[in-house]
This record gives C-alpha cells, structure tokens and sequence, in this order.
C-alpha cells in the first residue's frame, strides 16, 4: 500500500507535463503559464515538508497517510470540475504539501511495516517505486487524455486515490510515530554535514534543468517535429520504459560505484538533450532521445536517493526532508524557469536551458570528487540486490 500511496503521489504531480497544451487551451493561458502547475506543487512539497513533519511528529503515521491521501482526492476532483485556472492552481498548491510530507516519511513507513532485517529491502522497494513512478505519471496522463480529456484524467486519478485511501485504512496497521525531528535539526543538517550538502547541489542543478526541459517536452515535439498527441503520448511511454530500465540497471551499479553511476547518468541527460536539439526534428531521433533521456533520469533518480541516505545514515528522517526539500523546490523552480525561456525565447530554448544545468550537475560531481558522493562503506545501499 506504500508503493501504492507513492504511485498516486509522484504521478499526480507529474501528470500535468503532459497535458500542459490542452489545459492551457482549454482555461485560455499559455503553455508557460500552464506549467505553473508544477511549479506551485513543488514549491508547496518542497518547502512546507520541514515544519509539517515536524508538527505532526506525535501523529500516527496510518492516520497521517490516510489524511494526505484524502487531500489527494479532495485536490484532483477539485482540479477535474475547476472552471478557472487560478482555482486550479490552489488546488494544486494544497495538495503539493501534502506530497512533500509523503515524500518524507513514505520510506521509513515501509521500513517500520516488516521485520528489521528485511528493513533495507523494503526500502529499496519503496525507493524503486519512486523512480519507477515519477518517470510512468507523465506518459500515464498523455495517454489517458488522449483517450478521453484532460478533466476526465484527474477525475479518474482522484477515484484511484479513494481505492488507495480505503485500502490503506483497511491494511496498514497502526504506526505510531517514533522520529520526531525538529526543524533547526532538519534545517541544520546541510550546514553541518559538508557530504550531504555536495549531494544537494548537484540533485537540485540536474532537476532544475531536467523539470525545465521536460515540463514543456510536449509543446517542443509538436513545434520542431509537427508531433501528433498520439506519437508525443508514445514518446512518453518510451521515456517511461527506459526510465523503469534506467532504475533497474542502477540498483546492481549503485553497489560498484554509486557516484561513477551518478556521473554516466548525469551524462545521459546531456547528451539525450543535445540529441533531442539535433535530431529530434525527426520521428527516429525523437525516439532515440526520450529513450536516453528515461534510462538516465530513471538512474539519476536512484542514485541521488541513495547518495542522500549515505551521506547522512544516521539522520534518516532529516536527510529525507532535506531531500524532499531540495528536489521538489528544483522541480518548481524548473518549471517556472523553462516556462520563462518558453514564452519568451520559444520552446527551444527551454532545452537549452536543461543542457546547461545538467551539465553543470555533471561538472560538479567530478569537481567534489570521491568522497562528497561515494556510499558511506557500513551503510546498505537502498535499491541494491
């Protein structure tokens, strides 16, 4: 039911890259200004996840996830009936909290929810699932609405989320909450932990420039390649095939080299953009990109987690919220900076803009060298066999 719960989460976030062009047509606001729909939600995720984990450090951790999934629902039907699209991004303010709160204790739920020594395993499930899910909302979504509209795909998601309510009610047992964390402790720790910190400046570069090219992905296919909804809904689902790839070949190479894993996946979407801005005019080369582009975000997204948690393995919690901090802000700001290039410079640009941050991610994981990035040797790896 946790990976369950994280499937609704990370897919309801996503799912608006996909339909940016028809709910921007449909609510008469640009494709930029449509992509604000990910920017709210992340900045709520991001930077309200702190001081809500911490306000509800004595809250039962079933009753909380219970709550958040009802925020959900509540959020996704409020967005499916909106006739405005300012009520549409209030709704998606609200519920990006409560994502951000997932995001920081999901994993340790399912940690808490089997033996101790099958703990690192369900948190290398939980974690798979995150990368796995974040990278299968958006051609999701594409695909939905092609089928039907845009309204009737959240509509659909909100009653995927009352099953995933009831059966998280009916399942999970009663978890108690046992890691209070205060927020100087979870708002300090970068400060005090020089590993942790490195680690963070190259997540929030290469999700600051993916989220800024990936968000408008759609309008950039149908200007440069003429792309129908049926090839982008395709292009998408190969992005997420090659994302889930991406993820599975990481689990094994984390356990060799957990930053020499980081710097090729790093790579990956570099040199997936520059191809994306060189042959993507063409079907082939359009193919080819995404598919590059999924297996190295799929990788990417893996290993970030698991530098997070090695850097700071005994601050678990904290190092979850300062990650869930890090990454959802990037992706907000991503979002709000890729529609800026967008509606002022086109569309293109926006993929210019990915390039250089993810490059820049790429050079500052060389530049820190080994020891920022590499695995603490006594901490097991999530997502390792």
């Amino acid at each position: 039911m946790i990976t369950a719960s994280l499937f609704i989460f990370v897919t309801t976030e996503l799912m608006p890259v996909g339909l940016l062009t028809p709910v921007g047509a449909s609510l008469q606001v640009s494709v930029g200004v449509a992509g604000l729909m990910v920017t709210l939600y992340g900045v709520s995720a991001g930077l309200g996840v702190p001081f809500i984990v911490a306000w509800t450090r004595r809250v039962n951790r079933r009753v909380l996830l219970s709550a958040l999934l009802a925020v959900l629902v509540l959020g996704n039907l409020v967005t499916a009936v909106s006739p405005s699209y300012p009520l549409v991004l209030a709704a998606r303010l609200i519920m990006g909290f409560a994502n951000g709160v997932f995001w920081a204790i999901g994993v340790g739920m399912a940690m808490r929810l089997v033996p101790r020594r099958h703990a690192s395993r369900a948190a290398a499930v939980a974690l798979s699932g995150i990368s796995i899910a974040t990278v299968v909302g958006i051609p999701l979504g594409t695909f939905l609405e092609s089928l039907t509209d845009w309204r009737t795909t959240f509509l659909i998601w909100s009653g995927l989320g009352v099953l995933v309510l009831l059966a998280v009610a009916a399942v999970i047992p009663s978890l108690p909450s046992e890691n209070a964390v205060p927020v100087r402790e979870v708002f300090g720790l970068p400060f005090r932990n020089v590993r942790l910190r490195s680690v963070m400046f190259a997540v929030i570069l290469y999700v600051l420039g993916h989220f800024g090219a990936y968000t408008f992905v759609r309008p950039f296919m149908e200007d440069n390649a003429s792309a129908t909804p049926a090839f982008v809904a395709a292009l998408l689902i190969i992005y997420g095939v090659g994302g889930a790839a991406g993820n599975f070949i990481a689990g094994y190479t984390v356990n060799k080299s957990l930053r020499g894993s980081f710097v090729v996946a790093c790579a990956g979407l570099v040199v997936s953009l520059v191809l994306l801005l060189t042959i993507g005019h063409s079907q082939a080369g359009s193919i080819v990109s995404l598919a590059l582009w999924g297996v190295s975000f799929g990788a990417a997204n893996l290993c970030q987690i698991n530098m997070t948690l090695a850097a700071a393995p005994d601050t678990f919690e904290a190092a979850m919220s300062i990650n869930t901090l890090g990454y959802n802000t990037s992706i907000a700001l991503g979002a709000l900076f890729g529609g800026l290039f967008a509606d002022h410079l086109g569309v293109t640009s926006a993929v210019w803009f990915g390039v250089a941050l993810t490059a820049a991610s790429l050079l500052l994981t060389l530049a820190t060298g080994r020891k920022a990035s590499d695995a603490a040797p006594d901490a097991e790896l999530a997502g390792s066999r």
